[in-house]
């Protein structure tokens, strides 16, 4: 079973005291790229919730996202009493010595001066630690959960990709024993036009047109490229994460069908080449985003 590495998961909870969201998304890549949006709170677990993410899902570009609004006005701020007496009396001295009297206009540019106004920061505690945890865990259950039913359609696309590159391969018997011949005949009038068919040494002609044949023999490349796609199809359904492991198969099946390209010397071999090429990108394509 293959999972993708597109993936989205959300999960809310609502306290008299907060209102928590996680949200986490995910999508293709080589390594974990891991980018992080924490309230200040959740600042101190920052790698508590990276081994978190690691643990469940493993690699791609991964945002997780944590918020909480307060709900009953615990962190509101708290005016800073010295701070604006201090600000206040210093002011109301200098506009005194400039002959300014306006205490309340005094008032409004202290309350816009740094540290008149203060916000108490508790820390988390361990209960409300094990509650972002558990919201933590049931975003990425829910992401896990969305990147397997991404990887189930992805498996569907990719047989039916494999089933047709098998399909081609199975064709390219049907047109070449007709290669043969075409080549034969194609070698044969070329010689005639160059030395006259009275000058053809037919015995030797057969001998060298079966030494070239063997140089355009793909009996191999077929075999080879069949067994790449019985283990692509094998690994595909195994248990495990396996993405990298199915590129590298893929690339191993463009290998064979590259070769059977520049040994066909026929169009309609060439012809199923390209299709199969064809089949082979979606593959290549898809692989890149599975896990």
């Amino acid at each position: 079973m293959i999972r993708s590495m597109t993936g989205y998961g959300k999960a809310m909870l609502e306290t008299p005291q907060r209102k928590i969201t996680v949200e986490i998304k995910s999508l293709n890549g080589k390594q974990a790229d891991i980018n992080t949006r924490l309230p200040w709170i959740c600042k101190e677990k920052e790698l508590d919730i990276r081994n978190m993410i690691m643990r469940r899902l493993e690699r791609g570009k991964i945002d997780i996202s944590i918020s909480f609004d307060t709900m009953d006005g615990e962190a509101a701020p708290v005016i800073n009493r010295n701070n604006v007496k201090s600000y206040f009396s210093q002011l109301k001295e200098i506009s005194n010595e400039l002959g300014v009297n306006d205490d309340a206009g005094l008032l409004a540019v202290v309350m816009r001066l740094p540290d008149t106004l203060r916000t108490e920061k508790p820390e988390m505690s361990d209960e409300e630690w094990a509650r972002f945890a558990g919201l933590t865990e049931e975003a990425l259950t829910m992401a896990d959960l969305y990147r397997l039913e991404e990887g189930k359609a992805m498996e569907k696309d990719l047989s039916k990709s494999v089933a047709s590159i098998v399909g081609y391969r199975d064709n390219l018997g049907a047109v070449e024993g007709d290669r043969i011949s075409r080549m034969r005949e194609k070698l044969m009038a070329t010689l005639n036009e160059a030395v006259g068919s009275e000058n053809v040494d037919k015995n030797r002609f057969e001998q060298e047109l079966i030494f070239y044949l063997e140089k355009l023999d793909i009996n191999e490349e077929k075999v080879r490229l069949r067994k790449h796609c019985d283990y692509f199809e094998e690994t595909m359904k195994s248990d495990g994460n396996h993405g990298k492991m199915l590129n590298f198969i893929s690339q191993e099946m463009g290998r064979e069908i590259n070769t059977i390209g520049s040994k066909a010397n026929d169009a309609a071999m060439q012809k199923l080449v390209v299709m199969m090429k064809d089949e082979l990108e979606k593959i290549k394509e898809l692989t890149l985003n599975i896990l």
